[in-house]
């Protein structure tokens, strides 16, 4: 088959609230994730300097701010962000909101 299709609320969340539809999906160099956040959700401060991966971060609904590299970078819906892999990253909110995040090295 040329194609896989998942609904990310058949995909039990991990870690938060994310959906990490890279093996629902088949994928073998992108990985996709959907993340449920809660108000006052913080995420992992981390990069991908080991593995080459870099990032977009697409805020669908609320309000987040992601911190790269200590500048605070503010999103509302709509917003992408694009992050080097060594580039430290720490994503917030206090709101709440729905965000995606691709990622591929």
């Amino acid at each position: 088959m040329s194609y896989e299709t998942v609904n990310y609320d058949d995909v039990e969340p991990v870690a938060n609230g994310m959906h990490f539809l890279r093996d629902p999906l088949g994928c073998e160099q992108l990985g996709v994730t959907v993340v449920d956040l809660d108000g006052d959700w913080t995420g992992k401060e981390h990069d991908h300097a080991d593995d080459g991966q870099e990032e977009v971060y697409v805020l669908i609904e609320g309000e987040a701010t992601i911190e790269v590299e200590d500048e605070a970078i503010e999103l509302s819906p709509g917003d992408a962000v694009r992050v080097d892999p060594d580039a430290t990253r720490t994503l917030s909110t206090d709101t709440g909101g729905r965000l995606v995040i691709a990622g591929a090295s």
